[in-house]
């Protein structure tokens, strides 16, 4: 499977160009002012340009992964890979992350980040909001190739507890706590141990009771209560008990 870039990266730098060129074109008193701000946005745009621009590569086959990108360029058997990890980092203020794909390499390679469940050191390889197809694609990809070596974590949090669709309004609860709690649960539901469940929903239970924090813009409290609670509850069932680590 060859990944294709996403035009989108060239949007906003193109849009930059144009309103550089649109300023400078326009008769205004400003003159210096004007010239300045142009002379900005032009520059901005060309740079973000060049960068969008820049030679890519990222194809998944049965022999490996082909990597060619800025600080990147090799191709990478499947038996110098250790893991592979698609996630989505947290949300922040309510809007999704982009999802990244991370590569755990054996020991003394290069890293960047770290393996989101075990900690292990890792390098980013790939920002899917880079290219074309949709995570869904390219977990099917890994998958058929990479075997028990890929791990789709998104998709694990979901299979241990669907993400809630929050309604926003005014007052309501802030996203960024709401969202931590429930990626704390999920990741303790996937761990399988006893004591990481316990402490995900002492801390739930601890939240409720305290009170969540509010917002100018927040998540529904009702809604919020009834997923917490919820997700308290399979963190208490024994039936998470038989899931293992990613």
């Amino acid at each position: 499977m060859e990944l294709r870039r996403s035009r989108g990266a060239l949007v906003l730098p193109l849009v930059c160009v144009l309103a550089g060129v649109v300023l400078l074109a326009l008769p205004r008193d400003d003159a210096l002012l004007r010239t300045l701000v142009a002379v900005g946005a032009i520059l901005l745009g060309v740079v973000a340009l060049l960068a969008a621009l820049r030679p890519f590569r990222f194809r998944i086959d049965a022999d490996g992964l082909t990597v060619r990108r800025p600080g990147l360029r090799r191709q990478i058997p499947w038996a110098e890979v250790e893991a592979l990890v698609l996630d989505r980092p947290p949300a922040r203020d309510g809007r999704p992350a982009p999802p990244r794909l991370l590569l755990v390499p054996p020991p003394g390679g290069p890293a960047t980040a770290r393996h989101p469940v075990d900690g292990r050191p890792a390098v980013e390889l790939l920002d899917l909001d880079q290219v074309r197809q949709k995570p869904e694609q390219v977990a099917e990809a890994l998958t058929r190739f990479a075997g028990n070596r890929f791990v789709d974590l998104p998709a694990r949090r979901r299979a241990a507890f669907p993400d809630p669709d929050f309604g926003v309004g005014l007052r309501g609860c802030r996203m960024d706590r709401v969202d931590e709690l429930i990626r704390r649960g999920q990741d303790a539901l996937l761990s399988g141990v006893d004591t990481e469940r316990r402490t995900a929903r002492a801390e739930i239970e601890r939240a409720q009771a305290e009170g969540l924090p509010a917002a100018q813009r927040g998540y529904d409290r009702r809604q919020v209560d009834q997923a917490l609670s919820a997700l308290a509850d399979a963190l208490a069932s024994d039936r998470s008990a038989d899931r293992s680590t990613p």
